[in-house]
């Protein structure tokens, strides 16, 4: 996002010093502010009470346009607006992008504990001063669903990765190769995927990646695991940095991902752009796509669904694999194609240099 901006942005960009779930930070940035291009970015160690007191030091004398949060939930969006809403960090307008949060199935998980989150803090996340953005008419009717008379200052959804050549050869005879990459939690829904299997009786192969961000969810996914018939055709091969997603989605048939919803769904997009085919739930904004070439829509999320779509690809020949792969990847290049180029930054600084913006309720910017 902050490559892709025009040279009217300059940005400020707070970050944890570690990845999701890592207890080790990133080797000699912890607490200390870098230089990338126009951008600086300060790596902050929460539990650190001296970087906190050099954030502040070297924020309280700045004065922003714009404060962009990434989630409602998260400490990293709750503490900023609450400074800015009490004078403590100086930002002219709020730009919030729930990403997905609002939506029907995010909200059902910990739904208790969420309602009275919004019951306290529903007062900061009003007026003038405070605009959202929403990825399509889904996520700013998700968004309105809560917060009703909240102003739309950016719709736009992400361009995702460029794409990559369809491989040259062939998949071997082998079983099918299926592959899901994501964070293990219950909003991806791999516990979905692994009780499927059940259900199907030519032989594939699954092999999971992605940080273990629930651990009971995970012991919940590991005993659908060993109830299988057989439970050697699944595999955990741990995490993946960024630059590893796209080679690794490129060596399987499909990935299969029936996320319970997604507003945008970056790991669809990874699989799409290496040309691997992608077996997906229809709550995402990637079922035109899958239906262009890209991949299977599921549209009930049950194991027998499930595992009558991965049947069909099981009962593929190894050329009929490698033809999908090819029309994914085609799919995902006339959509690729097809995006506008300007990034969210850009439009946020359209959005606050013309404060009267709103979007109607259909979603259609006016």
């Amino acid at each position: 996002m902050l490559d892709t901006a025009s040279g009217a942005v300059s940005a400020t960009l707070l970050t944890r010093d570690r990845d999701l779930g890592s207890r080790a930070a990133y080797p000699g940035l912890s607490g200390t502010w870098v230089r990338r291009g126009r951008t600086k970015v300060f790596y902050l160690g929460v539990r650190h009470p001296a970087h906190w007191l050099t954030l502040w030091r070297s924020l309280r004398s700045a004065r922003f346009d714009l404060l962009y949060v990434n989630s409602v939930w998260s400490v990293f969006s709750i503490l900023p607006i609450a400074a800015t809403r009490l004078g403590l960090l100086r930002a002219d307008r709020i730009l919030v992008a729930p990403r997905g949060e609002f939506g029907s199935a995010a909200l059902a998980l910990h739904r208790a504990r969420k309602r009275m989150f919004l019951a306290g803090w529903r007062w900061m996340l009003r007026g003038p001063r405070v605009l959202w953005h929403a990825t399509g008419p889904q996520e700013v009717a998700d968004i309105r669903g809560v917060l009703p008379r909240a102003r739309i200052g950016v719709v736009a959804i992400g361009v995702g990765p460029e794409p990559r050549p369809a491989p040259a050869d062939p998949p071997p005879a082998d079983p099918p190769r299926l592959v899901f990459i994501g964070r293990i939690s219950p909003m991806k829904n791999l516990d979905l995927v692994l009780a499927a299997l059940a259900h199907v009786r030519a032989r594939v192969r699954l092999d999971i990646y992605g940080p273990v961000e629930d651990a009971r969810y995970w012991q919940r996914c590991e005993q659908l695991w060993s109830a299988l018939p057989d439970p050697s055709v699944v595999s955990y091969r741990g995490e993946l940095r960024p630059d590893q997603v796209g080679e690794t989605f490129a060596r399987y048939d499909a990935s299969v991902q029936p996320t319970r919803g997604e507003n945008f769904g970056n790991a669809i997009a990874e699989s799409l752009a290496a040309c691997c085919p992608v077996i997906c739930s229809d709550r995402t904004p990637w079922t035109a796509v899958l239906r262009d070439g890209g991949g299977q829509v599921l549209t009930e999320l049950t194991p027998v669904a499930l595992g009558a779509l991965v049947t069909r690809l099981a009962a593929t020949s190894p050329e009929q694999r490698q033809a999908a792969r090819a029309a994914a990847g085609e799919a995902y290049r006339r959509w690729w194609l097809d995006r506008p180029r300007i990034s969210v930054l850009d439009q946020a600084w359209q959005a606050v240099s013309a404060p009267a913006c709103r979007v109607p309720p259909q979603g259609r910017p006016s």
